[in-house]
């Protein structure tokens, strides 16, 4: 029984130690610079969980981690709709008009219009931002304009990507709201200008969080609708798909070549008036002066060699 408390007094004195190690290192922790930014994020986390995160955590304990996680159904998540659609329609300028009218009435607008006419065919290219909620009823009423040729839709869900947004936002906001406080109570230059570098630092990071925010609330609250309207005189418009292989290749490369040689043919076709207005007469004067030193310069007269003598 003596043992046993000699081993409950040395583990209750190690616990203490261990306490008081804790306390002062988080009082040390508190004291330097990034201990407000730390600190305001987890007050706003506790104002943000209230008093009920300790009573909802109790019941949460022993399940597993899927049960924890949030369960976001279909209309919570945020997805990213993009469709295209080609028509064939006998007017493109009716069918045009309705087109704008389908957007206009489901609370959307034109993002581009781009129309062609010509060679007794018409075309237009229209762009639609229409409410998500509205895609696919808009889609069906635009096919219902023609005959339908192509359609294409596709989604991303981003919902990741906002929560991930939304809580590097607020550990930002409160990294800028404790650099603010502590620019108040800058008692020195050189603290002041250091401290007004890291807010603008800080403010700046910010900025660039919320327009990434801005710009997934904009594609995730309107969807993009092609509309392709074609006349019965156009033609559709199909990417053609080159060859993979050895033919590919042999296609490149006769492309690359012609391509050398229109370079090489226009580069030689700009200096030909040069070569003709400078060349031709450089020639010419080069050809008479050689003409006057040939006939001005005396022949070089060589002895005829001695034919040797024959002996008697």
């Amino acid at each position: 029984m003596h043992k046993r408390g000699l081993t409950a007094t040395f583990l209750l004195a190690g616990l203490l130690l261990a306490g008081c190690g804790a306390g002062n290192e988080s009082q040390s922790d508190s004291g330097s610079a990034g201990a407000p930014a730390v600190g305001e994020a987890n007050k706003a986390a506790d104002q943000a969980g209230g008093g009920a995160a300790p009573e909802q955590a109790a019941p949460n304990q022993g399940k597993d981690a899927t049960a924890q996680a949030p369960d976001l159904r279909v209309d919570q998540r945020s997805i990213i709709y993009t469709g295209s659609i080609t028509l064939r329609v006998d007017d493109v300028t009716s069918a045009a008009a309705q087109v704008t009218g389908i957007a206009a009435a489901s609370g959307g607008f034109i993002g581009g219009d781009e129309r062609h006419s010509g060679d007794g065919s018409s075309t237009a290219n229209i762009t639609l931002r229409v409410p998500a909620d509205k895609f696919t009823s808009a889609v069906d009423q635009i096919a219902k304009l023609g005959t339908e040729e192509a359609r294409g839709i596709d989604t991303e869900d981003v919902t990741e990507q906002v929560v991930d947004l939304d809580a590097r936002i607020s550990v930002q906001k409160a990294r800028v709201d404790s650099g603010k406080r502590l620019l108040a109570e800058a008692k020195s230059l050189e603290d002041l200008v250091m401290l007004e570098r890291e807010v603008a630092t800080r403010e700046s990071d910010l900025a660039a969080l919320e327009g990434k925010k801005r710009r997934l609330s904009d594609l995730t609250s309107l969807s993009t609708i092609t509309v392709v309207l074609l006349d019965p005189a156009a033609a559709a418009v199909e990417p053609k798909e080159e060859p993979p292989g050895f033919l590919a290749g042999l296609a490149g490369g006769w492309k690359a070549l012609m391509a050398s040689l229109g370079v090489l043919l226009t580069v030689l076709g700009a200096l030909l008036p040069w070569i003709i207005a400078i060349g031709l007469p450089a020639w010419a004067i080069m050809h008479l002066l050689r003409r006057y030193r040939r006939r001005n310069t005396p022949a070089l007269v060589t002895p005829a060699a001695e034919t040797p003598s024959s002996n008697p």
